[in-house]
């Protein structure tokens, strides 16, 4: 009985390599001759590049916060997941928990975040094996904006909060697709996020209570998702202490609007405009 060779010539260099030829109905119409691919006959190639890729850029909304008070940090998100006007999921667990201290947020391509954010998780687990410590905040959202930096421009798309507590204290960072990292107390993303500025302005302050803190976080994002029309689904809230995180609250925004409005009158848009 024969034994096949397994063929490794393709360890020994390029130059060594056999050529696999491939079938002749696939290369029909090809040349073979050329060693590179055609490209677009315009003068400035990087120009083009740019236009095609807001030809093919996704249409995308999501409504995300967080925020520091004295009682540690809030980050509330919806979990709808749309396309254009095209809603594709109200389920969409959008804090990525890369571990017990450390959140992370995702608004953008979900595809792009959920695997950046993975990527994330691992090199900080990585980083406690090696260290024998927690990383830190402020080294996690550098990682993570690293990442971003090193294929700006590409068609990622990710606007991210990465909220945390270390034995430094409490961190906030905002990192988004261009490599931008920006430490803050307060931060929106979003399509949404004008919209739940507008309340979070209103209702912010340092000294509030926890319970004063989660109510704002999660009436920020229902308004939000009242006026977006890509942004609903379920209000998630998140308590970040030197403990760690915990889950607070996740309710839907439908009752959410009858516990805020409980009859159609007390609602801003259908009220009686008094003069």
């Amino acid at each position: 009985m024969g034994v096949a060779m397994l063929d490794l010539s393709m360890l020994e260099g390029p130059h060594k390599a056999s050529k696999r030829q491939l079938p002749q109905e696939l290369l029909h119409g090809v040349d073979t001759a050329t060693t590179s691919f055609a490209l677009p006959q315009v003068q400035d190639i990087d120009a083009f590049e740019r236009q095609a890729m807001e030809c093919v850029k996704p249409a995308h909304g999501t409504t995300t916060l967080g925020f520091m008070f004295q009682g540690g940090i809030i980050v509330a998100v919806d979990s709808r997941a749309s396309m254009g006007t095209y809603i594709s999921s109200q389920t969409v667990k959008k804090v990525i928990e890369t571990n017990p201290y450390l959140l992370g947020t995702m608004a953008g391509g979900a595809a792009d975040c959920s695997f950046w954010h993975r990527t994330l998780g691992m090199q900080c687990r990585l980083y406690e094996l090696n260290n024998g410590k927690r990383i830190t905040v402020t080294a996690a959202s550098k990682i993570f904006a690293n990442y971003m930096f090193q294929y700006k421009g590409m068609g990622l798309s990710v606007g991210s909060m990465i909220a945390g507590w270390d034995p430094q204290g409490p961190g906030l960072y905002y990192v988004d697709s261009d490599g931008q990292r920006t430490k803050g107390q307060v931060f929106s993303v979003g399509s949404g996020s004008l919209y739940a500025y507008g309340v979070l302005d209103e209702g912010y302050k340092w000294d509030m209570s926890v319970e004063d803190a989660i109510e704002l976080g999660q009436r920020s994002i229902y308004h939000a998702t009242f006026r977006d029309a890509v942004s609903g689904g379920t209000v998630s809230v998140y308590h970040v202490t030197e403990k760690g995180w915990t889950k607070v609250r996740g309710e839907d925004v439908g009752e959410l609007h009858y516990k805020y409005y409980k009859t159609p009158e007390d609602h801003p848009c259908n009220g009686n405009l008094q003069l």
